[in-house]
């Protein structure tokens, strides 16, 4: 079974059980158990949604902190597009960029300029019709790793092309060692990023063996800093080389139009993104060349790490794109070869397997489809599962049984009371 790191974490302390998080876990990766939930690892896709659904603050996000940069001696700033959305009345990419350099790096190189060359080699090989389609962007790993648990049949239309956030790690990367002379140890590139899916790809990456990111610092924690930073600048440097093609990657519908066409659909909401890969699994969605998905609402401004109205940046992302030429950045001879996958993206069929042992693993079906029918189907989930068929496979597992079904319970203490009242 694959093992990934997880950025997501639970604070059991604060935890009060409340079940808030059970129903809305995309891949049912939680429990609650003695008054306290549990998150299923091997199933988590780091989306963030119980940490936005957490009332009591329970869920957070682990994230590099910017003391950890010191350690490099020479730092690289990867600032996702969505940073741009979090501040007011900005008019100038290169006050933020600027400022990324007053609060400790050494060099600053946008996402945003990856993300129009990771455009450009999407049309190029969709005009080359080298994909499957319709193409599923890749660029969300929450959607990725999403796809590859519950929608495995969806896995061949997933684009095999590095993210937007890889791809800068490596060309500033490749740019800071020449530049520098130093070895890569010494070089520490840091995306500074709206999600925790993003952090964990830093750590466990989906689409390579080994990721050119050091490490991935939450919006939220260096906003603090880098506003402070802002304000204080007496000069502003010309850093800025991306153009309203790559800073629109920051919204929802930006990198669908991005493939200059009208063939695509885009989605965002993980609730909604189910929704679309349902209808395309069934087979329902045709006609549609590019499908972009993202798991936050928004986009990546909608990311639970930002500290921004999702709504209010994407506004502002709108109003910045109106000065800005089109594209600046574009594919290199060969280019397109460095940034397609290692490897093709496979279900992890591990993760749903009852048992190594085939005949004991179809008995346990078996046992588990008998389990559920004696359920009350109510998907209620007071039992610590988020439905009842999540309920039946931890009763076959071994991790709960039934009288942790309220209504069974019910039934039985009622049954006991009625033989207690026909023997007196």
């Amino acid at each position: 079974m694959s093992t990934y790191f997880h950025s997501v974490e639970l604070n059991a302390d604060a935890c009060c059980g409340c079940t808030n998080c059970l129903k809305r876990c995309p891949t049912e990766a939680i429990r609650v158990h003695g008054g306290k939930a549990k998150i299923l690892t091997e199933r988590c896709i780091d989306c963030g949604e119980c940490i936005r659904i957490c009332p009591h603050h329970a869920k957070r996000a682990h994230s590099t902190t910017l003391e950890e940069i010191d350690q490099f001696k020479y730092k690289v700033a990867i600032p996702a597009p969505a940073l741009f959305g979090q501040f007011n009345n900005l008019d100038n990419i290169d006050v933020v960029l600027t400022g990324l350099k007053a609060v400790g790096f050494d060099c600053v190189f946008e996402v945003s300029r990856a993300a129009e060359l990771v455009s450009e080699a999407t049309r190029k090989l969709i005009k080359e019709d080298r994909l499957k389609k319709p193409i599923i962007s890749s660029a969300c790993p929450a959607v990725v790793r999403l796809i590859k648990i519950r929608f495995p049949e969806l896995c061949g239309n997933v684009m095999p092309l590095l993210a937007p956030m890889e791809v800068a790690a490596r060309i500033s990367r490749r740019e800071a060692k020449l530049k520098t002379g130093l070895p890569d140890e010494d070089i520490g590139v840091f995306f500074i990023t709206p999600c925790p899916a993003k952090v964990t790809e830093t750590y466990s990456p989906t689409s390579t063996e080994k990721t050119a990111c050091n490490g991935a610092i939450a919006i939220s924690k260096i906003y603090p800093e880098l506003t402070r930073a802002m304000d204080h600048l007496t000069e502003v440097e010309s850093i800025s080389h991306s153009g309203l093609m790559g800073i629109g990657w920051a919204t929802s519908g930006g990198e669908a139009a991005a493939m200059l066409g009208d063939r695509y659909l885009a989605a965002d909401g993980i609730e909604n993104v189910i929704r679309v890969l349902e209808e395309l699994e069934d087979d329902h969605i045709r006609d549609v060349e590019f499908i972009e998905l993202n798991a936050c609402s928004g986009g990546c401004v909608g990311g639970v790490l930002t500290v921004e109205n999702p709504y209010v940046a994407q506004a502002r992302i709108h109003k910045l794109r109106k000065y800005l030429p089109v594209s600046l950045n574009h594919l290199e001879e060969k280019q397109l070869d460095r940034m397609l996958w290692e490897s093709e993206l496979e279900y992890d069929a591990d993760i749903f397997r009852l048992d190594e042992d085939i005949i004991k693993a179809m008995q346990m079906m078996s046992d588990m489809e008998t389990i559920l029918a004696g359920l009350p189907g109510l998907d209620c989930g007071s039992c610590g599962a988020p439905t009842c068929r999540a309920m039946a496979e931890d009763i076959v597992r071994g991790k709960a049984k039934e009288i942790d079904c309220i209504h069974k319970l019910r039934a039985q203490i009622q049954n006991v009371y009625n033989q207690l009242k026909d023997t007196i």
